[in-house]
């Protein structure tokens, strides 16, 4: 176990010697070790898994297509960048300039969701309306639909939001982040 247990941690962990002068190692597993990373993909991954829980408990039906698609609840665009926000915030501090970004950048996110994707859709629904009612002779008629679920409403953004909360905290208790012991 001795052997495996290093084997990992030498993946993970800068190479010994490894100085200002050495060229810098790269290895895949040390994303793995990137907690505002890994926060923010598990809470992606979760929000998409509850959109296919929530298909087929008002559908009674699986839709695999739930994983991959926009709109619906909750908002995995929200989940995404809030749980990216807290978990920077919580390994770089909530006063670092990197937080700074990651929170305007979850604001420009999140407002966009429920701002310009939902109108968006609900135009699509209109216009996909429109070519319904479009006799067969016209050109447009035999037009494809647009996609109508783009956006979100503020409760699948806040919904969104809050998963993504919880998902980085959790992640950041894991990883020890934001445990310094003493208050400022």
């Amino acid at each position: 176990m001795g052997d495996n247990a290093s084997a990992s941690a030498s993946v993970l962990a800068p190479p010994v010697g490894a100085g200002e002068g050495d060229a810098p190692s790269f290895s895949y597993l040390a994303a793995l070790g990137n907690c505002p990373l890994v926060a923010a993909v598990l809470a992606g991954a979760i929000a998409q898994f509850i959109k296919v829980l929530t298909t087929w408990y008002k559908e009674n039906r699986w839709d695999a297509k739930q994983l991959v698609g926009s709109g619906g609840m909750p908002s995995s665009h929200s989940a995404t960048v809030v749980a990216l926000a807290v978990a920077v915030g919580l390994q770089e501090g909530f006063g670092s300039s990197l937080f700074a970004t990651a929170a305007i950048f979850a604001s420009v996110v999140m407002y966009d969701a429920f701002g310009v994707r939902l109108h968006a859709g609900k135009q699509a629904e209109v216009l996909n309306q429109i070519v319904y009612e479009l006799p067969s002779e016209h050109p447009l008629a035999e037009t494809r639909p647009l996609r109508e679920l783009l956006g979100h409403t503020p409760a699948q953004v806040f919904a969104g939001g809050v998963l993504g909360f919880a998902v980085a905290t959790f992640t950041g208790m894991i990883a020890g982040l934001g445990n310094t012991g003493s208050l400022p």
